[in-house]
């Protein structure tokens, strides 16, 4: 059943309720056909009982010339004797003694039976007071007309109920096709669209309806996924051109020690510089590696609960003695009871790639700070530079984003990037602005009760 297209199951789906309907239908109205014949035939006995009752009062046999059509009628004493009777019906009673004691006692009885050569009739039993005693007198009639009305409307049921259920079928098919005929139209033009026609939607139909509601939903899907491939591409061709120079870089410093001879300090100079430009090309990689796992939702967590303080400590201690090399210092404010369910290393990396950017792109001293606000627990790190420009804010954690001149450095733009990654995987944000005391300030936020909403992907 589920692989059958969706308009033979909408077919199918019409043509058994139609069919229960008809079904349905058919037997009230055959149900109501047998109660009026049978009120019509009871109506008429009524009447027959209340012609003849003057007749079984009398002394002797009268009912023998009051034959009418296919009834019968009898007259019986209260031992069972058939005082009268009309042809059909001279050879026996009618009733049985329960029937006639019910007769006297409680009036009129109507009941069905084989009465005249074993066909089917319906009696009538009054009680007649006559001059010889209480009789019983007893109408009937024949139910063979009725039975073949029954049979002959019961066919034509039979006849024309499969010839509705088929033209049904036929025109909820018809029905079906039409009204999936807008979803087949916009499944035509969904298969046709590449990402080389870049903002090429799908032709909505003009009824306000669910297929409208549907393409809407599919153009809108259209436009995410258009906007995270464009992101993609940007991704990628930004990635190419950070990691274009510094292997520039490297093969220029290589061929250039390669030239000619070249002495014992000249080689270990043009190897430190190697070497440099290959730790900037792992940490770019590595910086990559975490994005792309943040954007597949694989970013791997493992929360526990640690101090902030002392991850705070340890992150101002990397970074010392570049701080000190360049007469700046790194302080830390955090109090000492503040605690925080988290991923360490991976905390540790968004916050220090924070103080690393503070320190390149900053001046004076950085600050290492955090607080409870709202529920939530606050990282910032701020320094006393010229902040950030306006324009910049909007996009600052973006990838390979760079201020052009307060925040401007020879970093590759991933530093907030990956911070921003971090702080959502961890169920929270990360936010820039400027610090109270001048300078740029950029925080992560991480919620309350964030050891719940953590999940640990291994």
């Amino acid at each position: 059943m589920g692989r059958l297209p969706i308009r033979l199951r909408l077919t199918l789906a019409f043509a058994l309720a139609l069919a229960a309907m008809l079904a349905a239908t058919g037997a009230f109205l055959y149900l109501r056909l047998a109660a009026s014949l049978d009120e019509a035939i009871d109506e008429s006995l009524e009447a027959r009982a209340a012609e003849l009752a003057g007749l079984a009062a009398g002394a002797g046999p009268a009912l023998g010339a009051s034959v009418v059509d296919d009834s019968f009628a009898q007259v019986l004493a209260e031992d069972g004797r058939v005082v009268d009777a009309t042809p059909q019906v001279a050879g026996g009673p009618l009733l049985d003694a329960g029937e006639r004691r019910r007769v006297a006692s409680e009036g009129a009885l109507s009941l069905e039976r084989e009465a005249v050569a074993g066909d089917p009739a319906r009696l009538l039993a009054v009680p007649v007071e006559a001059v010889a005693g209480q009789r019983v007198l007893v109408v009937g009639a024949s139910l063979e007309e009725r039975d073949e009305a029954l049979r002959g409307f019961l066919g034509e049921l039979l006849l024309v109920g499969p010839a509705a259920l088929l033209l049904g079928s036929l025109l909820g098919y018809g029905i079906a096709t039409a009204a999936l005929r807008p979803v087949e139209s916009m499944r035509a033009e969904a298969a046709r669209v590449s990402a080389a026609e870049a903002g090429r939607r799908l032709t909505l139909p003009r009824s306000r309806d669910e297929v409208r509601r549907l393409g809407e939903t599919l153009n809108a899907m259209l436009g995410r996924l258009e906007s995270a491939l464009e992101r993609e591409r940007s991704f990628v061709a930004d990635a190419s051109h950070e990691l274009r120079t510094p292997l520039s870089l490297l093969r220029a410093e290589l061929e250039l020690a390669l030239r000619r001879p070249r002495s014992v300090a000249e080689l270990e100079d043009a190897l430190r510089s190697a070497a440099a430009d290959t730790d900037r090309l792992i940490r770019l990689a590595e910086d990559l590696l975490v994005l792309a796992r943040a954007d597949r939702g694989g970013l791997a967590l493992r929360p526990q609960p640690l101090a902030v303080g002392e991850l705070a400590e340890r992150v101002a201690g990397r970074f010392a003695t570049t701080a000190a090399s360049a007469a700046r210092a790194v302080e830390v404010d955090v109090p000492p009871e503040l605690e925080l369910v988290a991923d360490a290393p991976r905390l540790e990396q968004a916050l220090g790639n924070l103080v690393d950017n503070a320190l390149r792109h900053g001046r004076g001293t950085v600050r290492v700070s955090a607080r409870r606000r709202g529920g939530a627990v606050e990282l910032h790190v701020s320094d006393e530079g010229p902040g950030f420009a306006a324009d910049f804010l909007p996009r600052a954690f973006e990838r390979f984003s760079r201020a052009d001149e307060a925040r401007s450095g020879d970093g590759a733009g991933l530093g907030l990037a990956i911070a921003d990654a971090v702080a959502r995987a961890h169920g929270g944000s990360a936010h820039a602005g400027a610090a109270e005391r001048g300078g740029a300030d950029v925080w992560i936020a991480f919620p309350a009760g964030a050891s719940q909403r953590v999940t640990a992907l291994r």
